[in-house]
């Protein structure tokens, strides 16, 4: 029968003084000095060069070291990047979807072979909304508002675009379904989208919200403009522009001056706008994407997109993406609804006419029939 082996410390580790053995522990125990984000260079240095790389190349620099992958998850990252002048527009999209309770939140990214698709991210953790406004200031998208189970709700949803969370926002004074939003000066107004049936929902038809407070307040309106239902909004030259169910309406947010949208613009506005370059884009009823520019007072539609576009843009809605006019619509598949996307390049002339060129056409994602889109906003992050 064989006798197990015992294992015993070396004779050199018995004989080793005591004051050496207690320094080595020492020396074990003390922290080992931080990984540099790049070796050979300080770390300022470092930052400020990865701050520089696309976003796109983000989960492949992600991997190459610790250090690196929790750099890019931190605030110290996003703010040299917009010191540097490094930020980037981003496209975030939600779908109200039949496999769903929640709105599915999407963003638009390129794939390996620099093709487009949408991106899945965590949903709103809350009840499902129905007619919730959007409003974007410094990374975050606000989502305001809303109703569930034809209950309107005053709560704020916040989705900081860094990271790709959320988090609750201050309540507004009165709840509200179906509003108008639009930021001026680091300042988001809100306005309509609830029944003016009290002193409270009258005097807070149209609120502002103060980041620096984290506070909403009343914003003053006459009672001749108080509609309840917003269709769209917009924001230019410093004034938000609305439609309602009677006429568009615009507040001058410099001025605290409120008004009617004039003619030819309430005339022509159909459905979900975006600006860009001071100029109002919209898609309508007779499949053409048109502009209205307020020194020209008209709507001109924009030429050069014949044969690059289908004849008729199904839940056609439109983002300013970095100076870019990017339209999204839904077109039946054979088994799942897909959504496509279009960049257009846009352009005034001299002669007052406007220009599209497009930059590319893809299909982003397939989603379940029945599907359709909600919210289309970009942001720079």
């Amino acid at each position: 029968m064989s006798t197990p082996t015992t294992f015993f410390p070396s004779t050199q580790t018995l004989r080793q003084p005591m004051s050496t053995a207690t320094a080595t522990a020492t020396e074990s125990q003390q922290p080992q000095p931080p990984q540099p984000l790049i070796p050979s260079l300080p770390d300022d240095v470092g930052l400020n060069i990865l701050a520089r790389i696309p976003r796109c190349h983000h989960p492949t620099l992600s991997l190459v070291s610790k250090p690196i992958h929790s750099l890019l998850s931190s605030s110290l990252f996003f703010t040299a990047r917009s010191l540097l002048h490094s930020s980037q527009p981003l496209l975030y999209l939600s779908l109200r979807s039949s496999i769903s309770s929640s709105l599915l939140w999407f963003s638009l990214g390129s794939n390996s072979n620099s093709s487009h698709s949408l991106f899945p991210i965590p949903p709103i953790p809350s009840t499902s909304t129905v007619g919730s406004s959007i409003a974007t200031l410094g990374p975050s998208i606000y989502v305001i508002g809303g109703s569930a189970n034809d209950v309107p709700t005053s709560h704020v949803w916040i989705l900081d675009c860094r990271f790709n969370t959320w988090r609750p926002g201050p309540n507004m004074r009165v709840a509200r379904e179906f509003s108008a939003a639009g930021v001026v000066e680091e300042n988001i107004y809100v306005m309509g989208g609830c029944v003016t049936d009290s002193w409270a929902k009258s005097a807070h038809w149209a609120e502002r919200f103060d980041p620096k407070v984290q506070k909403w307040e009343r914003v003053e309106s006459p009672v001749l403009i108080r509609d309840k239902w917003m269709h769209a909004s917009a924001v230019m030259d410093g004034k938000v522009y609305a439609m309602a169910d009677r006429g568009g309406i615009v507040y001058d947010a410099r001025e605290s001056a409120w008004g009617r949208v004039e003619g030819e613009l309430d005339y022509g506005w159909r459905g979900r706008a975006c600006v860009v370059g001071g100029v109002l884009y919209c898609y309508d009823y007779l499949g053409k994407i048109r502009g209205f520019h307020a020194r020209e007072g008209a709507w001109r539609e924009v030429k050069g997109l014949e044969g690059g576009l289908p004849r008729f843009l199904c839940g056609a809605t439109m983002a300013n993406l970095g100076g870019k006019l990017v339209v999204l619509w839904e077109e039946k598949g054979k088994k799942e609804m897909e959504i496509w996307c279009a960049e257009i390049g846009v352009e005034m002339r001299e002669s007052g006419e406007l220009w599209g060129e497009i930059g590319w056409v893809e299909k982003v994602r397939s989603v379940p029939r029945g599907s359709s889109i909600v919210h289309c906003v970009a942001i720079e992050v």
